[in-house]
């Protein structure tokens, strides 16, 4: 599968998913074959293949499909990188913004590959925790960098639409390794970084 977008769904996965749509709505008391609901099947399943396209997609191979020598070791950082995912829990969206940086070793990865590895882990169930470290471990599996360091920011609906209805909630994790990790100094450049708005 191309990693930039899904070029075709999985029909057995199509059928199945849509049939127990059908059911869902069924039992929800709707009548599943009425004019507004007659495509919602097929439509939702074409929407769950798409948000959890993620599961088909190799986080190290992409950043290791644009890898550049380079002898810079400063602080590479992209941050507001626009993140949709479900939450495994309720299968209810979150979304946010991540943050990454990374300290060189001698290599360099195409900027929007940073960003596509952030799209392998948010387009799958997920918990934003683990989404976190998955991203750090990606990168430095792949670039073997001094150090990663990931923070995300999202509003999760589950505990907005649902539960403690908390509209003005929002949640952020962090994974660092490296000088991130072990040094307050560079931790602090990159956080102060990432919170600075360009004028």
């Amino acid at each position: 599968m191309n990693y930039k977008k899904i070029e075709e769904y999985n029909p057995i996965a199509l059928d199945l998913i849509s049939a127990n749509i059908k059911s869902s709505l069924d039992a929800l008391g709707e009548d599943s074959t009425r004019e507004g609901l007659e495509n919602t099947p097929l439509r939702v399943a074409k929407a769950w293949s798409f948000m959890t396209h993620g599961y088909q997609l190799n986080a190290v191979d992409i950043l290791q499909s644009a890898i550049f020598n380079e002898s810079s070791q400063e602080m590479v950082i992209v941050k507001d990188i626009e993140l949709y995912s479900l939450c495994e829990h309720h299968m209810v969206p979150f979304y946010g913004k991540a943050h990454i940086g990374y300290l060189p070793n001698g290599k360099i990865t195409g900027l929007s590959k940073l960003a596509r590895v952030v799209d392998v882990y948010s387009r799958r169930l997920q918990v934003q925790e683990r989404m976190t470290i998955q991203i750090r471990d990606a990168i430095q599996e792949a670039l073997n960098p001094h150090g990663v360091a990931v923070v995300i920011e999202a509003k999760h609906l589950c505990m907005m639409m649902r539960g403690v209805q908390k509209q003005n909630s929002s949640t952020v994790t962090s994974a660092f390794t490296g000088p991130f990790l072990e040094n307050s100094s560079t931790r602090r450049e990159f956080m102060n970084l990432i919170s600075h708005k360009l004028s």
